[in-house]
């Protein structure tokens, strides 16, 4: 039986308790047969071999700064069919001035109105993804994400704004997304905007049932990949250098 592995590297700002939030993921994928090795540094996203082994890798690095090297091999990776998944400021509001990094990822955190402790709700879009199935709308108290989405993201679940007045209510009411499924050359990518702090996905489960669910859709594109012969040629040969 071929190992299945899954890759985390966490750091960047503390207050989004990227140590509690890459233990829980890691749990998570372990009890789904996944061996997973958590990284306190981005040196180890220098070893490309490394990276292409893996089956899903997660970032929990809040802000912070990527080696240009670090990230192409990422690029890379996922492009051959890793898997790609991570939530809230993990994810979309790691490394603000790599914008590589949020062409992949789908989108980029610019506000959280009202700050944390906000009260919301999350609108499921029902069947636009098996990653849904069976789950209804559900209320969250944190911080409620405002982002810029690439507009050919899969969206799987919303939230409305304005929920606290800011200067953006003087625009129309919007439906945000806060999850969501791209690809990436052969690789899958999910995103969650959920997970503020750690006990988000205590207090709100629906939040841990669709993140775990959405790292599992990623890192199984990998398998999809091999069994479909799927190269990354045709990407390759028109892809832009940076």
């Amino acid at each position: 039986m071929t190992e299945k592995n899954v890759l985390i590297f966490q750091g960047g700002w503390d207050g989004h308790e990227p140590v509690k939030v890459a233990a829980r993921f890691a749990k998570l994928m372990e009890k789904n047969g996944y061996t997973c090795k958590i990284y306190d540094n981005q040196e180890v996203l220098l070893d490309l071999d490394l990276l292409m082994r893996q089956d899903l890798i997660i970032p929990c690095w809040t802000m912070g700064k990527i080696d240009a090297a670090a990230r192409a091999n990422i690029v890379k990776a996922v492009a051959a069919g890793t898997g790609l998944a991570g939530c809230h400021g993990g994810m979309c509001d790691a490394f603000r001035e790599d914008v590589e990094w949020q062409f992949m990822t789908g989108g980029q955190w610019v506000s959280h109105p009202g700050g944390d402790g906000i009260s919301y709700q999350v609108n499921i879009c029902k069947g636009s993804s098996p990653i849904v199935e069976g789950l209804e709308d559900f209320p969250v108290c944190s911080e409620q994400y405002y982002l810029h989405v690439d507009p050919a993201v899969e969206v799987l679940a919303t939230t409305r704004f304005p929920i606290v007045p800011y200067y953006h209510i003087s625009n129309k009411e919007v439906d945000m997304p806060v999850a969501w499924t791209k690809f990436w050359g052969n690789g899958r990518v999910f995103y969650n905007s959920l997970g503020h702090h750690d006990d988000v996905f205590e207090k709100s489960p629906e939040a841990q049932i669709l993140m775990e669910r959405g790292m599992l859709w990623a890192a199984q594109g990998k398998e999809y990949a091999s069994e479909h012969k799927l190269t990354t040629e045709r990407f390759e040969n028109t892809a832009k250098m940076y």
